[in-house]
């Protein structure tokens, strides 16, 4: 079943809504002689998991970067040459396309810069909006001709600037004790570009100026609706929280395709042997539907034209720190570092291959 995966984790949502929850105190409002808990937020790879009392304000600014390589086609893995002389082309027939797939993507990586705000008006809501800037690059090997093992040469492609920028509020559901419950409802607004174009090679050993890959551009090009359930808890020392999101695209994009729908649930747990400091322990699942439609300015020998490569289900481990200031001119000032390997990836269709990830951030609340 298609979200077989985060089902199993989801599920672990249910017992928690069962507890008595409550306010657990995330807010910067802390008495000036009282110690501030590392473990007041979560992990920081997860977003929208604590509100804040009336009037209080956070800052927030997180570094995220992806590194892939390699290629799979569902959970096995394949080389490059393999892609090149046995992969079907989806766009054979049409003028200049070669029956293979003769353009190969090596390498990825995505850094992102995330800018966000949060407000509370009240103390059971707050909102908040996170403004993201984007580097793509990914390294290609392109073979020569129609046919066969040769290697023509290597390409980089590269994209920048801002993404979709995204609007929630966390709205309190139960709160008890040192534990609370929170529903996110948030929307994605397309202002990241899905037009942008590079130079590459091609098997022919021409250099055009092409609208890259739907994985290269910026944006979805759609409103998308973000919705989620976040559960976050103390005993003592111990920390621990759950999440489920969603991401639901609204329709298609001006170049006629939607990205796919996305899931995923997150389980975590912390340990803060002294208040400032805490490590945590999380494990992620996501499932990612296939793209529907197709911008008809996309096509090329290369797996990343085809809307067929994209999605499937991964699970994924990460580790991290929380620290935050106690006393002088940074007190209440949180920094943090989360990163992450995948320990199963069932993609769809011939795909890259996540290696690691890595998120460190900072957050400040007044």
């Amino acid at each position: 079943m298609k979200y077989k995966l985060v089902a199993a984790l989801a599920a672990c949502l249910a017992p928690c809504a069962s507890i008595a929850i409550a306010d657990a105190g995330h807010g910067g409002n802390t008495a000036a002689n009282q110690p501030l808990r590392a473990d007041g937020h979560a992990p920081i790879g997860v977003m929208g998991d604590h509100r804040h009392s009336t009037g209080e304000v956070m800052l927030s600014y997180r570094f995220m970067r992806m590194d892939m390589a390699g290629n799979q086609i569902g959970t096995t893995g394949i080389s490059p040459t393999a892609i090149a002389t046995s992969l079907p082309n989806r766009f054979a027939g049409m003028p200049g396309q070669p029956p293979t797939l003769r353009i190969v993507p090596t390498e990825m990586e995505m850094d992102m810069h995330m800018f966000g705000a949060m407000y509370a008006p009240n103390d059971r809501m707050t909102l908040m909006a996170m403004v993201p800037i984007l580097r793509k690059s990914m390294n290609h090997l392109t073979f020569s001709g129609a046919a066969g093992p040769t290697v023509l040469g290597g390409f980089n492609v590269k994209t920048e600037g801002l993404g979709d920028i995204k609007a929630s509020a966390l709205v309190g559901l139960w709160t008890g004790g040192n534990s609370a419950l929170h529903a996110n409802l948030g929307l994605s607004l397309p202002t990241g570009s899905i037009t942008e174009t590079h130079r590459i090679l091609t098997p022919m050993g021409m250099r055009p100026t092409v609208r890259v890959p739907y994985a290269m551009q910026l944006g979805s090009g759609t409103f998308d609706l973000l919705p989620g359930i976040t559960y976050t808890g103390r005993t003592g020392d111990t920390g621990y929280g759950a999440q489920l999101s969603g991401v639901i695209r609204l329709g298609d994009n001006d170049e006629g395709y939607s990205l796919g729908d996305e899931i995923r649930a997150s389980i975590w747990a912390s340990h803060q042997p002294v208040p400032a400091i805490s490590f945590s322990g999380r494990v992620e699942a996501k499932s990612v539907g296939r793209i529907d439609g197709r911008d008809m300015s996309i096509m090329g020998p290369v797996q990343t034209a085809d809307p067929r490569n994209y999605g499937g289900e991964t699970v994924s481990l990460h580790a991290g720190v929380n620290f935050v200031v106690q006393k002088g001119a940074m007190r209440g000032h949180r920094f943090a570092i989360e990163a992450g390997v995948p320990v199963y990836q069932d993609l769809n269709g011939v795909q890259m291959e996540t290696d690691w990830t890595l998120t460190a951030g900072w957050q400040y609340a007044f």
